[in-house]
């Protein structure tokens, strides 16, 4: 019982405060004016969310910082989680405070925001480098847990792989609690794993679980708040950097599949549309194609989490 309740101490103290922070906070990003800018061309359901505050974000990050605050004297190996987690949740803050408060539609630019992602990347794979045990291996799935000793190009490879799950939980970023719920379970696994290898980084999944949940409470349809880019980026950064302190960045294909299908659905329609002028999708990323199809927003987010849970188990089944 012991046991059970340090596990579960981190996740009651983050949506504790996650709960708490909610009412606080989105009354005032209301009276700035922080709210959310909906574009034309989107699904027509969408235009009446117009001006719901977001930038929510900072909350899930306060939430997830001021537990870690509890646990980072005892367990350091969830700082480099903490710093790209907040590395991430920055570059997404700037890109929010342009679009929503400086009015600039479009936020950083492409560039401003890539070369963000790549110092925050660069740092967090110095860091392993240099002061964790981590290594250059993979854990590959349905191996009994061999791990694959990539070398040198375990680097280029983080840098894939981090970047393009971030990018792939920003796109995920598109319903009412769509990101939220998704991320709740593939948090979730990423716990179980941790407690199960001892890996000491259980605290801030946890917290991340926990600030996620209490955000949800606010999240779901009809939303009352958005995260914006501080809350997706960051979350893709939580996710990732847990994947490679546990070795696991292979499973996130897996358990985080719908990240993947999101940013790959994105990336075949603009393709396509420039070779051809055609659209392979409705609408891009792909849960929009879903509602445009006549899927309900609730229907969209509640399968999608569904399809996650069950690769979820498969995951741990691929241990």
């Amino acid at each position: 019982m012991e046991f059970d309740f340090k596990v579960l101490l981190p996740v009651i103290i983050s949506f504790a405060i996650s709960v708490v922070l909610c009412p606080i906070l989105i009354p005032f990003l209301k009276k700035l004016k922080f709210g959310q800018y909906v574009r034309d061309e989107g699904p027509k359901s969408h235009l009446k969310k117009s001006g719901t505050p977001t930038m929510g974000g900072l909350i899930i990050l306060c939430s997830i910082v001021l537990t870690c605050l509890f646990y980072i004297g005892s367990n350091p190996g969830i700082l480099p989680v903490l710093f790209v987690t907040l590395g991430f949740g920055l570059v997404g803050f700037l890109d929010d405070y342009i679009k929503v408060v400086m009015k600039r539609s479009m936020g950083l630019r492409a560039w401003q925001k890539m070369l963000g992602q790549f110092v925050v990347t660069a740092v967090f794979a110095y860091y392993l480098a240099n002061y964790t045990e981590v290594g250059t291996s993979v854990i590959l799935p349905f191996s009994n847990g061999y791990e694959w000793d990539l070398g040198f190009w375990f680097y280029p490879f983080l840098f894939f792989a981090v970047i393009g799950t971030v990018n792939g939980t920003n796109f995920t970023d598109g319903l009412d609690g769509l990101l939220s719920s998704i991320t709740v379970l593939t948090g979730t696994f990423f716990t179980v794993v941790a407690i199960g290898t001892e890996s000491g980084i259980e605290p801030v999944t946890c917290a991340g679980v926990g600030a996620l949940l209490g955000f949800l409470v606010y999240n779901v349809y009809p939303a009352k708040v958005f995260m914006g880019d501080t809350g997706s980026l960051a979350l893709g950064g939580l996710i990732a950097a847990s994947a490679f302190m546990l070795k696991m960045p292979i499973f996130i294909v897996i358990v985080g599949f719908i990240y993947f299908m999101e940013v790959l659905s994105v990336i075949i329609q603009v393709l396509y549309f420039k070779k051809t002028g055609k659209r392979v999708f409705k609408m891009a990323p792909i849960h929009h194609h879903f509602e445009l199809s006549g899927w309900p927003e609730t229907k969209v987010v509640a399968i999608f989490s569904i399809v996650t849970t069950i690769l979820c188990l498969i995951g741990l089944v691929a241990l």
